[in-house]
């Protein structure tokens, strides 16, 4: 457990959690799946605004700074997402309707992440007023999350608004960090793996394949499929092991049964650690396979935070463990160094009647304020 914070702010500790469960339980029994979070950054526009709090919004992320903010100040992100995925069919509870049962809060987003989003919340209130933080506070609820979508926190970091904060766009963010909150069971992910998505293309030739005529490029796919499922690369992290590959798809044009592909399409999930750059990688499936890649996606990159920062060195006071995470956040859009950590369990994400203990609410706020109060 973590040390029991002090509290200055006119708010108790009681009153900070019973209003961050409130507030859960009024985003649970509202749908915000991905792209359409636009009635929950309402409500947290009007939450934030109730407590005398200046909110900003850009599409659906909302976002706030510390009363004094002063832009000579390094800054602290406070980042978690308040969008959903859907509920998937397995689910025998209504996945909007916020249910305490035997001490557990039940709904969508419970877990992930709205356990973590009002908790932050709650630290930032707590220490909003404050008129002389070491650190300034900025504090983002942001959306598309759940699907990397391109109107999410990396769409906000590139306003003006943001750029300006951050002292201009000839080094933006050279002294910003951040804590992103996603259910972590409260310790310490200092690394996470990078994913990219590649789309491959085996070229054949085609013909009759009662004559046995052209190049089948299914084949020449299939030898790639071999090599991609056999290699290993040779730089394994000790927080977040080897890169992993795996073909999650492949399809030909082909209706006809007897003709031979000229083209084979695949698709592969490659999961990258820290030790390697996309490029890296890629040039090195590129050496070894003879299909054309194009890369779909490379946002999403590995990233890490060092063990002697501040943010880490607070959560190991604090006798928080830490560890490198395959799943990947925001983190990976940020561009800055991020600590992900949070109430909450990753592996109650996306589960059927998905829920959040309400001793971890209580511990993610007591965490989150301690782990603020050893840097501000």
């Amino acid at each position: 457990m973590p040390e029991q914070p002090s509290f200055n702010n006119m708010l108790s500790p009681e009153t900070l959690y019973t209003e961050a469960l409130q507030l859960l339980k009024q985003l649970i029994s509202i749908p915000s799946f991905s792209r359409a979070e636009n009635i929950t950054a309402d409500v947290l526009q009007e939450f934030l605004q109730s407590k005398a709090i200046t909110t900003r919004r850009y599409l659906n992320n909302i976002w706030a700074v510390n009363k004094y903010f002063d832009v000579a100040k390094p800054v602290i992100f406070l980042n978690s997402h308040h969008d959903t995925v859907k509920p998937n069919s397995a689910y025998t509870l209504d996945p909007f309707s916020p249910d305490e049962v035997d001490g557990k809060l039940y709904g969508l987003g419970s877990n992930d992440a709205g356990g973590c989003l009002v908790a932050l919340i709650a630290a930032f209130i707590h220490f909003y007023n404050e008129p002389s933080l070491k650190y300034n506070l900025v504090l983002v609820a942001s959306a598309e999350e759940e699907i990397s979508g391109p109107d999410g926190v990396e769409a906000l970091l590139k306003q003006n608004s943001f750029l300006n904060l951050s002292g201009g766009t000839d080094t933006p963010f050279k002294n910003w960090c951040g804590i992103v909150g996603e259910p972590t069971l409260l310790n310490m992910a200092i690394a996470e793996k990078g994913l990219m998505v590649l789309d491959c293309e085996a070229k054949g030739k085609a013909g009759h394949s009662a004559r046995e005529e052209g190049v089948n490029a299914l084949y020449k796919a299939i030898a790639d499929i071999e090599w991609i499922k056999q290699y290993k690369f040779a730089k394994n992290s000790a927080l977040l092991g080897p890169v992993k590959m795996n073909v999650t798809g492949i399809s030909t044009e082909n209706k006809a049964h007897n003709v031979v592909p000229a083209s084979c399409h695949f698709m592969v999930d490659v999961r990258v650690n820290e030790l390697y750059t996309f490029e890296e990688v890629l040039d090195e499936i590129r050496q070894n396979i003879q299909s054309n890649i194009i890369p779909r996606s490379t946002r999403l990159r590995s990233s890490s935070i060092p063990l002697d920062h501040p943010l880490v060195q607070a959560g190991l006071k604090l006798s928080r463990s830490y560890y490198g995470s395959p799943t990947t956040s925001d983190k990976a859009l940020l561009g800055f160094p991020a600590l992900k950590i949070g109430p909450g369990d990753s592996a109650r994400s996306h589960s059927a009647d998905e829920f959040i203990y309400l001793k971890e609410i209580k511990e993610g706020i007591e965490l989150y304020i301690s782990l603020l109060n050893n840097i501000l």
